[in-house]
């Protein structure tokens, strides 16, 4: 008994050591996917980011270029009609441009005439003969004039007609530029003068010459007829640019050190005072140089969260803390199986000191201690009872961490190992279930007998061949049919263990050959159980019917250990024995006897085995 004793707290160190080993390896397993998971999130969240910074760049870029087209496309009208388009024609050609609906934040598209002194004049007699209130303002002492000749639509615009944008310095630098260099150039921040809330904005300008287009600075200024010019306001431009209920992203434009647009403000409800994400940029548009300022708001961050991470990593830990707990329940469990079996052992040896001296007392010794098994017995089959519900909960938080995880498994970054270590709790729970269900059935064997009647050999092979879906002539029965009337019950569970046992470790599905014979002898059968499988090395002939004890080769199904325990334990409670006839490569051949009743003994039971 001490032997026993001592041979059941080593297996249990071994065990509660491999439980420590595998939580630390999990717990360190779940840090890692934890902070891969964050770092790949954080990667991923920051190219969001830059995509949309480039892209945000890009869409002022290309919507530029789109309203210079339009420009260069007035300077070809204008240069087809001679260099000198009329009102009436210059009306068609913005109409045609469909100005609202092609071009969303363009305030109009219009005509500005170059002029000397002397020439303004008779420019004036030309453009009053339309339209007689026309006129040049303001004064100023400029040598250049730049008046506003036409611009659409006129009624939007009306403030601007006439203006001589050589007035004032940006208005002038800018169409100055545009003439010397033959390129579309823009103006440094101004109010237009028909923006009635004085916000920022900006002329376009793109001229046009007369002749061949000239090529040096000093031809431009002689051949200079004017410029197509376009008024913008830059909160309406940019209104029609980005709608910013659909971006992800605020910023504001600076031209030098003036604001001319600005989104970060407390207005906006999606305004991030802590954003993300912040990067400053400069732009070079038509001579001019706008630096934005971008950032991320608070759409973008709610859709960026770190919450995947952190569900990983409560997962993990809350995994951990269940396996924890079950290992606390089994460690329990165990001191409290070996406290009862100190203490009934303590008892026994007592009552057996005190009993030596006659058969009576050594007899009721023996009950008392089978009781005592029977209750050790009891107790382990309670105790596995209680360690299946955490480990089933185990199972189920495993599943639904899988499910919660599904799509992140399919994305191009996902942590294969976190899967792999998913798959592997899952194992080991199946595992523990089928060692907790083999501990049960173990407890069980010795349990009341259970007859179950008068049982044929033939009917029991012919359910084991449906059972494990075995193919025809792959499970046999060889010889006579016999029957079983003790213990019919264990006998089929020890039968169908070694069955089990055979097709586990026999040899591939389509060779598997199991036979099954049965001999009458004068105590009852004689049944043998032999297979075509790998068979079993001599060595390890008495090993294998040791709880807990398996030989599984690399690449088999992993085993409980526990089938062959309950086969030989169920032999022995009727005084039998079982065997084993094998050598490495040559298949296994299991044999055991089992007794009948008595003749003439109607009412025998197995008991005379207990």
């Amino acid at each position: 008994m001490l032997k026993d004793d001592i041979v059941l707290n080593a297996k249990t160190a071994r065990i509660s050591l491999l439980h420590v080993a595998v939580i630390a390896l999990s717990l360190i397993m779940t840090i890692s996917a934890y902070y891969f998971s964050k770092a790949q999130i954080e990667k991923r969240t920051k190219a969001r980011f830059e995509v949309s910074h480039e892209r945000v760049l890009g869409l002022i870029s290309e919507r530029m270029k789109k309203y210079e087209d339009a420009l260069w496309a007035g300077a070809s009208a204008v240069q087809s009609h001679g260099g000198d388009i009329s009102h009436g024609d210059w009306k068609v050609f913005a109409e045609s441009l469909n100005i609202k609906e092609k071009y969303p934040g363009i305030s109009g598209i219009g005509v500005i005439h170059y002029l000397d002194p002397d020439e303004i004049p008779g420019y004036l007699d030309d453009q009053r003969a339309v339209r007689p209130d026309f006129r040049i303002h303001p004064l100023h002492e400029q040598s250049e004039h730049l008046p506003i000749t036409y611009i659409e639509p006129e009624a939007k615009n009306a403030a601007a007609i006439g203006l001589d944008v050589a007035h004032e310095t940006n208005r002038r630098t800018a169409a100055l530029a545009s003439r010397d260099t033959g390129t579309a150039q823009i103006t440094g921040p101004i109010v237009l003068v028909q923006d009635a809330s004085s916000t920022p904005g900006f002329l376009f300008y793109a001229p046009y010459y007369s002749g061949e287009m000239p090529t040096t600075v000093a031809q431009r200024r002689t051949q200079i007829l004017g410029t197509v010019y376009a008024p913008f306001v830059v909160r309406e431009l940019m209104e029609g640019l980005l709608a910013k209920e659909f971006r992800q992203l605020r910023f504001d434009i600076r031209d030098g050190d003036d604001l001319i647009y600005d989104e970060h403000t407390d207005e906006d409800a999606l305004n991030d005072t802590d954003p993300m994400y912040a990067k400053t940029a400069e732009l070079e548009l038509y001579g001019r140089t706008w630096t934005l300022d971008i950032r991320t708001n608070l759409a973008f961050r709610s859709i960026n969260t770190y919450s995947q991470p952190s569900f990983i990593l409560v997962g993990g830990l809350i995994i951990e803390a269940l396996i924890i707990a079950l290992l606390f329940l089994m460690s329990r469990a165990n001191s409290r199986a070996i406290a009862y079996a100190d203490r009934a052992t303590t008892a026994l040896r007592a009552e057996s000191e005190k009993l030596a001296d006659t058969n009576l007392e050594l007899e009721n010794s023996n009950i008392e201690l089978a009781q005592t098994n029977s209750d050790l017995e009891q107790f382990a089959y309670a105790a596995s009872h209680d360690l299946k519900t955490p480990v089933r909960g185990i199972g189920v938080l495993n599943e639904m961490i899988e499910d919660d995880l599904e799509d992140y498994f399919k994305g191009p970054d996902a942590n294969p190992e976190v899967r792999e270590n998913l798959t592997r709790i899952g194992e080991r729970v199946g595992r523990m279930n089928d060692l907790i269900n083999g501990v049960m059935a173990f407890s069980q064997v010795s349990g009341a007998d259970i007859d179950g009647g008068t049982l044929s050999v033939r009917k029991i092979v012919g359910e084991l061949n449906a059972d494990f879906q075995l193919q025809p002539g792959q499970l046999t029965l060889v010889g006579a049919d016999a029957t079983v009337d003790v213990d019919s019950f264990n006998f089929r569970r020890v039968l169908e263990n070694l069955v089990s046992n055979a097709v586990k470790h026999g040899a591939s599905d389509d060779e598997l050959r199991i036979k099954v014979s049965v001999e009458r002898s004068s105590t009852g059968v004689r049944v043998s159980v032999a297979d075509n499988g790998p068979g079993v090395d001599e060595e390890f002939h008495g090993r294998i019917f040791d709880v807990f004890q398996t030989l599984r080769v690399n690449g088999e199904q992993e085993s409980t250990g526990i089938g062959l325990a309950i086969v030989k334990k169920a032999v022995e409670r009727h005084h039998g024995k079982v065997s084993l006839i094998s050598a490495a490569g040559s298949g296994a051949t299991f044999i055991f006897d089992w007794p009948g009743r008595k003749a003439g003994d109607a009412n025998a039971t197995s008991s005379e085995a207990a």
